[in-house]
């Protein structure tokens, strides 16, 4: 492995960059790749006066932003004059708001991956890196950006964080940061993708809009991982009935994990979930919208069949009026046994101090991803990319909260409508969608519900591909859907590139 650092100090803030050479083997094929580590200084344009009064257009650096880039060594004899050219670029980020790249990092694409169990669990510190046999590497190159405050990545000196935390400044810098490695790396004529994890599908939707309409820069596909595009379907607020009807099918995926249905629906998840399902979008969304109305046989009736569905208890759902939040559910459903369930993984189980209590007391599923995924970043980045830094890698903070949506008052954030234009304006941009059953922060049903209402042409309907996976939010630690959808994402790459005559 060779190294390469650029350190000139300088008053103005630098770039600080580390590159090292690598190699994986993927599909039995030997890939040899540069690494490139570090921060880039984003800059703002602005005017400043000059002597005679008349302004004068500078750049004023912003923030430092970290990313870590990893590109295929190209073999010259293809015969074209630029090799990379028709080599894909895909750029990837987590969401949070607050969360750095990690996860897809170190858990999806990468070369590297953080040895977990097979179905996902933490091993017994200390934790173990190992060659990702699954990453997109060999399909496209790859960029994983922090925004501003989560990773390595931080304001320039004088610069206040809190211009950054916003949805409105978030998508303007992480675009600006794209643009930036494009132009500096001379990527404009490759292939792009974004891929996004939860808020970060948010963020790639937004993206999709901004860069073409800011940048000109259209994009040849956008993959959603546990998407949330329409916030509405995930906000369980006063006079919003709507995700009690979406979340259920995942509640009844839960019961279903933790043996908690009635034997019928025990036989198989698919029959269990398409009666869940069937039971949301009709009886159960008619019940809802009647509300107080409800009442006598009609009210018992819906809360037998919730109860069915569930594996809640019939006095439970009447005293919630019939409407399940997240944290009754995950909360209430083991507590006979002293458990909880996850939010991000609703396989997983945890223990709290009170088992009387509203809500759980942490997240058994993200707990056991925060560990490994901190420690193995934290040492891979000096180890292995030779990139130092005595800052906290911020891997998912609080830091950037208030998190800024003035730009949606008194209404819902929906970048549904942002997708649906640019899809409309870019034909050939495709979207792939991938849904864990198990994953309460963005269930499946609500997804599938935001693209069924997405007011597409009827000709553009096929650019939407949309997957299921055996496990919750980050599917990925769980080996089987791993290996699945390292197959799926590879298969979509190829389908929006050009068709090579």
């Amino acid at each position: 492995m060779t190294t390469e650092n650029d350190k000139t100090p300088n008053t103005q803030p630098q770039d600080d960059l580390s590159i090292t050479q690598h190699s994986i083997v993927i599909d039995g094929r030997e890939l040899r790749y540069t690494a490139t580590t570090g921060t880039l200084i984003l800059k703002a344009e602005v005017d400043e006066p000059k002597g005679d009064d008349k302004p004068q257009e500078i750049e004023q650096p912003k923030a430092a932003v970290f990313f870590t880039a990893y590109t295929l060594e190209m073999d010259e004899a293809v015969g074209e004059a630029d090799p990379r050219r028709s080599r894909p670029l895909t750029f990837a980020f987590n969401g949070g708001p607050g969360s750095s790249s990690v996860w897809l990092h170190l858990g999806l694409l990468g070369p590297r991956r953080v040895q977990m169990g097979e179905e996902g669990h933490m091993l017994q510190p200390p934790f173990d890196l190992v060659d990702n046999a699954y990453s997109l590497l060999d399909q496209t190159d790859l960029v994983f950006i922090d925004p501003v405050t989560t990773g390595y990545s931080r304001p320039v000196p004088g610069e206040a964080a809190k211009q950054f935390h916003g949805f409105k400044p978030d998508i303007e810098w992480v675009g600006e940061f794209i643009r930036l490695y494009t132009t500096r790396y001379r990527r404009w004529n490759s292939p792009k993708f974004l891929i996004g994890e939860s808020y970060g599908t948010t963020r790639s939707a937004g993206l999709a809009g901004y860069l073409q309409e800011r940048h000109g820069m259209y994009l040849n596909g956008i993959l959603l991982i546990s998407s949330i595009l329409d916030f509405q379907t995930a906000r369980f607020v006063p006079g919003n009935d709507l995700p009690f009807a979406l979340f259920l099918p995942t509640y009844a995926a839960t019961a279903w994990y933790h043996g908690r249905l009635p034997a019928d629906l025990q036989a198989d998840l698919a029959k269990t979930l398409a009666e869940a399902e069937a039971f949301a979008e009709n009886e159960y969304t008619l019940a809802l919208m009647r509300g107080s109305r409800l009442q006598g046989e009609a009210r018992a009736q819906i809360v037998a069949k919730l109860a069915r569905l569930t594996g809640l208890s019939p006095d439970y759902l009447e005293v919630t009026d019939l409407r399940i939040q997240i944290h009754r559910f995950v909360k209430e459903l083991l507590r006979d046994e002293g458990r909880t369930t996850g939010r991000l993984d609703t396989r997983f189980k945890g223990i709290d101090r009170d088992a009387a209590g509203e809500s759980f007391e942490f997240d058994p599923s993200l707990c056991a991803i925060t560990g490994p995924y901190t420690a193995m970043l934290n040492d891979y980045v000096r180890s292995e990319l030779a990139y130092e830094s005595d800052l906290p890698y911020e891997i998912l903070t609080g830091r950037v909260h208030p998190w800024s949506y003035e730009t949606h008052q008194n209404q819902f954030v929906n970048v549904a409508e942002t997708l649906r234009k640019a899809m409309s304006i870019n034909p050939y941009l495709k979207v792939f969608v991938a849904n864990g059953f198990y994953d309460l922060a963005t269930p499946y049903f609500a997804t599938r519900y935001t693209f069924d209402h997405l007011g597409l042409d009827a000709s553009l309907r096929g650019n939407i591909s949309m997957t299921y996976y055996e496990a919750g939010h980050m599917m990925y630690i769980h080996q089987p859907s791993l290996v699945q959808l390292k197959a799926d994402t590879a298969a979509f790459i190829r389908s929006a590139l050009p068709v090579v005559a």
